[in-house]
């Protein structure tokens, strides 16, 4: 990369410390406040992976040093405990250029220590030089936000959401585990990442991450709407041979049980609107068979549908107009 093209302006050329920026402040590194902060060593291999890929899910902060700098020394303590501090808003990663000079070379860094943010895939931001910790904090503080980070999440949620509706589950899921790495409690995550393991046949899984919820959100409208789509299946999972019942029900168009499990095996399939057409069916037909039971199965489709679902919209309106009429 030359000159012209970085976009750190004219740090190309050959390694040297840069003691310029002064020293660190005094007690850097007694970890007062932040807990021990565990930082993983890229190689130029793991590169892609470690910080490009990686910072599509939040920033990365990518400290290149080298074993006889001091001043690399000097910034460490102070750099990881002001990472440990924002609390997952970011990511740190350490690059010695001794062993690993392809990387610093193409980002044109002729001083170390030097230290470069990368979001979304691109390095945007850097500072060289052993800075004091409230400049690191002021970094940090500009890269993420003075809210700790909360617009990358809403950013993560938000692409979270749009790769599910896109098909890309993989991407889907691997943002929503990096939301629920910063942000443990964050519901739209555990219901998101539960959903999508469910939707895997990854039950096990699906379950596991919904234990994470708070005991304050169980009720949360997202929890509640994984956990119908689970009970759903496992009453399913026992009803039979569908062709047997549309048998029955070609026989006996009044046979409301046989139309009932169909419509919960139809559910399970994924067959939405033809689940919502025999549910319905019923309750037009005989609203007091099994004491109301297919209005009231019908409501646990529609919260594990979704309330904007598309069946749930169409099927609400139907059941209303069926009750109301």
């Amino acid at each position: 990369m030359s000159d012209k093209d970085n976009p750190f302006g004219g740090m190309g050329g050959q390694y040297s410390t840069n003691v310029s920026y002064g020293s660190a402040e005094p007690g850097h590194g007694n970890g007062s406040a932040a807990p021990p902060l565990a930082v993983k060593d890229v190689t130029t291999a793991s590169f892609t992976a470690d910080v490009i890929q990686e910072s599509r899910k939040l920033p990365v902060l990518v400290d290149f040093w080298a074993p006889w700098c001091g001043p690399c020394k000097q910034l460490q303590p102070a750099l990881e405990k002001v990472v440990a501090a924002a609390g997952g808003a970011v990511k740190l990663v350490k690059m010695n250029i001794d062993e690993h000079p392809a990387i610093a070379g193409q980002l044109g860094i002729q001083s170390i220590p030097a230290v470069i943010a990368f979001q979304n895939g691109q390095p945007v931001d850097g500072f060289m030089g052993a800075v004091p910790e409230s400049q690191i904090r002021d970094f940090i503080e500009k890269l993420v936000g003075k809210n700790g980070g909360q617009p990358q999440v809403a950013e993560a949620l938000a692409a979270a959401k749009q790769a599910r509706e896109a098909g890309d589950l993989q991407s889907a899921a691997g943002l929503y585990d990096a939301v629920l790495q910063d942000q443990p409690d964050n519901v739209e995550a555990i219901a998101g990442l539960a959903d999508i393991l469910f939707d895997a046949g990854d039950q096990a899984g699906a379950e596991e991450v919904l234990a994470r919820t708070p005991a304050d959100k169980q009720e949360n409208a997202a929890i509640a709407a994984v956990r119908a789509k689970i009970d759903l299946a496992a009453e399913a999972a026992g009803l039979g041979d569908p062709a047997a019942l549309e048998r029955r029900l070609a026989e006996n168009p009044g046979d409301h049980q046989a139309r009932f499990e169909l419509a919960m095996i139809q559910n399970a399939q994924g067959k939405r609107d033809e689940a919502a057409d025999n549910l319905l069916a019923i309750v037009k037909a005989d609203r007091t068979w099994n004491d109301d039971g297919a209005r009231a199965q019908l409501l646990k489709l529609f919260e594990a549908w979704g309330m904007t679902d598309e069946a749930t919209l169409s099927a609400r309106r139907r059941l209303s107009s069926l009750l109301f009429s």
